[in-house]
């Protein structure tokens, strides 16, 4: 494999900061920041759709220590989205920082800033708002083209053409195809059709949204925040505060998960508000509850699929239709739905004759929907390898070799996928590995224990992207230091997932050096170069390929500076890691001299950035197989083992891609047995705390087995691609796969709880 070539990649290096964070040093925003400011809450609606009649906030300011109470009439009435996106953003521009209407039950209705949250909390109670209350649109099958409007406002816009139509509550819609489809499918011996669901569920990530700002000596907004977005910050709060980028400065300190909730800018608009208009810092924190019901889950959405084959398991012709719920506001709403398709799909490119994917996107009155790792390929896989699954079945074919049959492989193009060639994909490998790995011939596909428990197993593969293909820009600054060594600065957030690690790796590959000898900083939207952010499983492959061609320059130009310390042509020299060489052999001049002469009587840089965006994404690839153990007398699902083989093009660092792939499976898993969210009749998310909204312990994983099956991407760093959503995408579908043969009963909606096992086995339901 091409990875033996390498000297510090593929290795399993330590975390930068794994002492300072495992010894509790601060490192999280509300760690860094001072104490001394300004509290800022707001007031939430109790309602799901309303319009403020009067709202009298008199008494409230008068409670001592309030420094300031705005409402609607306070803000600016340019609308703008909170999605973290490239502009110009696809997500419609549909909010205001405060609004008149109302949307969802936890909208903004009021800030409060003040000294103390004793005397926050106190104003928030005494604020006396009257309601106009509206009926709400609370089923999102009935959203699109419903007479009532969650957005029926003039100055609503999208800046792209993505199908939106706030007159008809749609977010975006659309639909292509290649081939016949419905003469395909007629012609198959056997389809399969389907709808699946799954619901909103939360990220859930253990530091919860917060932001604290103030004012700089130069009179600037500056903001820190735990964010994955520090550049695209800077637009939405110009934006949203109607002043200019300039004016703003954004960075961020390590932060304590995001998953993609973080994508979204959540919390910042309401502390910098506050600072702007009185010129004081400001901190806001949100509680776990609003974290629940006022954050950016993921897109609720009900995927149909129809599947068609001939008898002997060809797969000759897949249709799939996503209807997604966005909730009150658009972000990520048209981008989102559009994995559904694109990364489910493709997985059978093999013997794929035609396929049609369509979507649409709704609004409703449920708290705004939003970026969520898997991105809505999790919902497309999780359908569509369930349907696969009962094809399968049905004609009697091992489900394992009806994917060998059917699945994408490397040099095949994918027209479901942009029509993208598949250039690196080891998925036959990972599914031979993970088969030999799990035991599946021994496990598949039930054994009664005698009990009134059986054991069985499932399978699932998914694909992911490298990556916006045309779009993200990832960007490093690699700086030659005194004493020879290097600061490489990077605008992607490290989100606890090592890209900081990950980056410095790279370089030093690249500089020849040990990795301690990259000092690491990022990312500040001052002094960082530009880079989109970390998301959509772009750092390592986007911003790692811009640290590669840094490093190549800052190479050239360190050889400039020697040659003329050693009185001879550049291409005389050659660059040797701590020293640069004469290829004659005949001198040699060290990095810490050369360090040094840049800081005298120098005019060559010793510092190179690069920037890179790539017209491809390389999907990962992965296959995963789970254990499970199920009581028919109770319906309890117990995991007993999962097994993973990913194909990550070359893993930079396994150990960790190995806890990247461990987390994303623990999350999957969670999703697919236990996380749930519910809405009373008026629209009030009932699972508002870690009370109610159950998530997976270390007592309900199993055993995690992780391995890979290595490709070489040409177009990655070092033949990597990416791997942090794709781990996501396998558990629900092969958990739903063990149910059915555990109990004879599909189960087309998440999660899989006991109580639903149970039901499903009474009623005898297919």
């Amino acid at each position: 494999m091409a990875e033996n070539k390498f000297r510090v990649i593929n290795q399993p290096v330590r975390k930068k900061d794994a002492m300072q964070l495992l010894l509790g040093k601060p490192a999280y925003v509300d760690d860094v920041t001072p104490h001394d400011c300004l509290i800022v809450k707001v007031l939430r609606s109790p309602h799901a759709h309303a319009l403020i009649e009067e709202i009298n906030t008199d008494i409230a300011c008068k409670v001592p220590g309030i420094v300031a109470v705005y409402t609607w009439k306070d803000v600016p009435q340019k609308r703008f989205t909170m999605a973290g996106q490239t502009f110009p953003e696809p997500s419609p521009y549909d909010r205001l920082i405060l609004d008149q209407r109302v949307r969802f039950v936890g909208d903004a209705v009021a800030i409060v800033a003040g000294e103390t949250e004793k005397a926050v909390d106190k104003a928030l109670k005494l604020i006396k708002v009257k309601y106009q209350v509206l009926e709400p649109v609370l089923d999102f099958h009935t959203a699109k083209d419903n007479p009532i409007l969650v957005h029926p406002e003039e100055n609503w816009r999208s800046l792209c053409p993505v199908g939106a139509d706030n007159k008809r509550n749609l977010c975006a819609s659309e639909c292509g195809s290649h081939g016949d489809v419905d003469a395909v499918l007629a012609d198959c011996d056997e389809v399969v059709a389907h709808t699946y669901r799954v619901p909103a569920v939360n990220q859930a990530m253990m530091e919860t949204f917060r932001t604290y700002t103030e004012i700089d000596h130069y009179g600037r907004l500056h903001i820190i925040s735990s964010t994955q977005i520090v550049f695209h910050v800077r637009r939405i709060l110009a934006n949203a505060l109607d002043i200019p980028k300039s004016k703003i400065h954004v960075e961020k300190p390590r932060i304590g998960g995001g998953f993609g909730a973080k994508q979204t800018v959540v919390a910042e608009v309401y502390p910098a508000l506050v600072t702007w208009k009185t010129g004081r810092a400001a901190k806001m924190i949100y509680t776990r509850e609003e974290s629940q019901i006022a954050a950016s889950p993921r897109h609720e959405m009900e995927v149909t699929v129809r599947v068609g084959a001939n008898r002997d398991g060809t797969i000759r012709a897949m249709d799939v239709y996503t209807l997604s719920n966005t909730g009150a506001f658009g972000e990520h709403g048209p981008t989102t739905v559009g994995l559904s398709g694109h990364k489910s799909i493709p997985l059978y490119t093999g013997n794929l004759e035609a396929h049609r994917f369509a979507y649409d996107v709704v609004y409703t009155n449920y708290q705004s929907s939003g970026a969520y790792r898997g991105y809505g390929a999790t919902q497309g896989i999780f359908a569509v390898e369930c349907a696969v699954t009962e094809l399968a079945d049905r004609l009697g074919i091992d489900p394992v070799a009806i994917r060998e049959q059917n699945m994408v492989r490397e040099g095949q193009i994918m027209h479901a996928y942009y029509n993208e060639p598949a250039s690196a994909c080891a998925l036959d490998r990972c599914m031979a590995r993970c088969k030999e790995l799990f035991g599946w011939d021994e496990k598949y596909p039930v054994r009664d224990m005698g009990n009134g428990k059986v054991r069985t197993a499932g399978v699932a593969m998914a694909m992911q992207g490298s990556g916006i293909s045309g779009v993200d820009v990832g960007s490093a600054t690699i700086k030659l230091s005194d004493e020879g060594f290097y600061n490489l600065s990077i605008g992607a957030a490290d989100m606890g997932t090592g890209c900081d690690t990950i980056l410095a790796q790279m370089a030093a590959e690249c500089l020849d050096c040990p990795v301690d000898d990259i000092a690491v900083f990022g990312a500040d939207s001052d002094a960082s170069p530009y880079d989109s952010g970390s998301y959509a499983s772009s750092t390592t492959y986007v911003t790692g390929k811009a640290v590669e061609k840094a490093c190549e320059q800052l190479k050239e130009n360190i050889c400039t500076i020697a040659a003329g310390m050693l009185d001879c042509d550049v291409s005389e020299v050659e660059f040797a890691g701590k020293s640069v060489k004469k290829l004659d052999g005949t001198g040699e001049v060290s990095l810490f001299d050369i360090a040094t002469k840049s800081m005298c009587g120098n005019g060559v840089a010793v510092q190179a950035t690069a920037s890179h965006t790539s017209p491809v994404s390389p999907p990962p690839f992965m296959v995963g197989m789970v254990e499970i153990e199920l009581d028919k007398e109770t319906g309890q699902v117990d995991l007993l083992d999962y097994v993973a083989v990913v194909d990550c093009g070359t893993p930079v660092n396994p150990s960790l891609a190995r806890v990247q792939t461990e987390g994303g499976l623990v999350q999957g898993i969670g999703m697919a047995l236990f996380e749930n969210i519910q809405y009373t009749e008026k629209g009030a998310l009932v699972e508002n705390s870690f009370m109610q909204y159950k998530i997976p312990t270390r007592l309900d994983m199993g055993k995690l087995r992780v391995e890979f099956e290595s490709s070489y991407e040409p177009t990655g760093p070092f033949g990597a691609k990416s791997i942090g959503e794709i781990v996501i995408n396998t558990p629900a579908p092969a958990i739903a796969h063990a149910v059915w043969h555990a109990t004879g009963v599909w189960h087309r909606e998440l999660p899989i709880t006991p109580e639903k096992v149970l039901w499903g086995m009474q009623k005898g339901q297919v």
